[in-house]
């Protein structure tokens, strides 16, 4: 329970006071060393997909031994400060209220007296599509698009992560809520790699597809349990659920990304909403499957309702892993008796985690390159 309650604290920091701008976040120092290893490897490697791979080893690397030094450093004076120290990491990795103050001055911005240039303006911010010429209801779509998408990104992969190695506690020195924060930021290394160097261009095509392919192995899970979550999520909100559910098995495989539709259909389901679509990027219209049904005209009050949907279906969403976390315990301490040593435990955790991640993997990982647009 002690856990639970920690990662739930996490949680409220970040509803609470987000990502202020006056501390430099930790991102950006991955993001800093993702840059600097880019540089370096391109001009000592010839070959772009091994430089790619290494880039990967290096910024994963870099970031997990950064974590894990400071947390034993924190451990080594008091057991509460690496606790401590750890919540505050999970806290920082959480982006779900900017995801939603973002998403708010769009919306404020589209019921302003010049609500398609201020609207242009705000979208412009969250995503990666020409926002000069779109409409009031293009600005309205790559907003719900975004905000649906992002909920793995920045929540519930993050969370799924930090459960996950949360897991791994017995096999180490630091405290539950420290290997969370140790897997949290492997998750933001990678997911952070991608957004820098996961794009299907000519300067990225080869050396970011490692890391383009290793983001989707990552989100493969969280998203389709998202996608549920949005589902029920709907049902509590007491929008259309049924829908939500028709549209998610029908259209969650409707975008480049193997992840990104599974929130989005859900989201298009409950809201009677069609998204994907044509868009322009870099002054290139780049055809994208639909995803949904045009049952009714898209308004500035569908971003609230994402908004809703979201809060809601992270709520759900952490619950559920939490839930699974309690059961997995369970079910491993009850399958040994009392007299099976810590070292039998350990290996025994070892096998149903590595098998897990194994079948993970078999089923994500697709010939290709990844995505990278919204």
């Amino acid at each position: 329970m002690e856990y639970s309650f920690q990662l739930i604290l996490c949680f409220i920091l970040d509803c609470i006071f987000g990502d202020p701008r006056w501390y430099p976040h930790p991102v950006r120092g991955i993001g800093w060393i993702c840059s600097k290893s880019e540089k370096y490897y391109r001009k000592i490697l010839l070959n772009e997909y091994t430089a790619g791979l290494f880039t990967v080893i290096t910024v994963l690397g870099s970031t997990i031994s950064i974590v894990v030094l400071m947390l034993l450093m924190a451990g080594a004076l008091s057991v509460y400060l690496e606790q401590l120290l750890a919540i505050i990491f999970i806290y920082m990795a959480l982006s779900t209220r900017d995801l939603l103050v973002h998403s708010n001055q769009v919306y404020s911005a589209l019921l302003s007296a010049e609500p398609i240039k201020n609207g242009r303006i705000e979208v412009a911010k969250i995503v990666g599509r020409d926002t000069s010429e779109l409409t009031e209801k293009g600005i309205c779509n790559a907003c719900i698009e975004t905000v649906a998408e992002n909920m793995v990104d920045g929540a519930t992969s993050p969370l799924f992560f930090a459960v996950f190695a949360s897991l791994f506690s017995p096999l180490t020195t630091l405290t539950p809520i420290g290997c969370s924060a140790v897997g949290i930021f492997a998750y933001k290394a990678v997911n952070t790699m991608d957004s820098m160097i996961g794009y299907k261009n000519e300067q990225y095509l080869l050396f970011g597809r490692i890391a383009a392919k290793l983001d989707d192995v990552l989100n493969y899970l969280p998203a389709r349990m998202s996608g549920i979550c949005l589902v029920v999520s709907a049902f509590v909100l007491r929008l259309d659920w049924k829908n939500a559910a028709k549209v998610y098995l029908r259209d969650h495989d409707n975008h480049s990304s193997p992840n990104a539709a599974h929130s989005e259909a859900a989201v298009a389901g409950a809201l009677g909403l069609q998204l994907g679509g044509p868009s322009q990027y870099f002054g290139k219209t780049v055809a994208k499957p639909y995803i949904g049904d045009a049952q009714v005209d898209v308004v500035p009050q569908h971003i609230k309702l994402v908004n809703q949907m979201v809060v809601v279906g992270i709520l759900l969403f952490t619950g559920l892993v939490l839930l699974l976390r309690y059961l997995f315990y369970f079910q491993t301490l009850r399958s040994h008796n009392v007299k099976t040593s810590l070292k039998e435990y350990r290996k025994s955790l070892v096998k149903k985690l590595a098998y897990s991640f194994i079948r993970v993997v078999r089923f994500s990982w697709r010939p290709g390159p990844s995505k990278r647009s919204k």
